[in-house]
């Protein structure tokens, strides 16, 4: 049997505030925005962290009965896209909504979709999407699942079917 490992700089297993219900929440290690005021700076190097075994990860998830969803968030996920679309593959089957944050904007991400290995696959199975970099000029106290108020919380499931962007509510 293959091993499948992801390299993560960290999990909270049981967060309230990266999307709604009671979530875990994988970080992902390594990241190219560099983004000023960064509050996991922890997270860009890609040799840092550890490798977890993705399998492990999925069991102990779909096991915990208080767990509603799954955010993906970093470092940039989009820099490990083909190792977090196959956990979030496996979450959607137990019922969980996958939520990702990217530095990413959504735009760039349709426009290289199938330029980047596993990028279309991640987008696909996400049911939302925090797109675009932190920008410490623009954050705001009571934001609610952002940190800066040009990332968008985007409802990818209706933006792919509409062709446009939906902003989730």
């Amino acid at each position: 049997m293959v091993e499948k490992t992801i390299r993560l700089s960290g999990i909270a297993y049981e967060s309230l505030v990266n999307g709604p219900g009671m979530r875990r929440v994988f970080f992902s290690q390594g990241c190219k925005h560099g983004c000023l005021g960064c509050f996991n700076k922890d997270t860009h190097d890609f040799c840092g962290g550890e490798d977890r075994d993705m399998d492990e990860l999925i069991k102990d998830v779909l096991e915990n009965p208080i767990i509603k969803g799954v955010t993906f968030s970093g470092g940039d996920p989009f820099e490990r896209a083909e190792e977090f679309a196959y956990m979030a593959k496996a979450f959607i089957k137990g019922g969980l909504n996958i939520w990702s944050f990217t530095g990413y904007t959504f735009e760039y991400i349709l426009e290289n979709m199938d330029l980047r290995s596993g990028w279309r696959s991640l987008l696909e199975n996400l049911d939302v999407l925090v797109d675009g970099r932190f920008d410490e000029s623009k954050t705001q106290d009571g934001l609610k699942y952002r940190g800066s108020t040009n990332q968008r919380i985007i409802d990818v499931k209706e933006s792919l079917k509409k062709g446009k962007i939906i902003i989730f509510k």
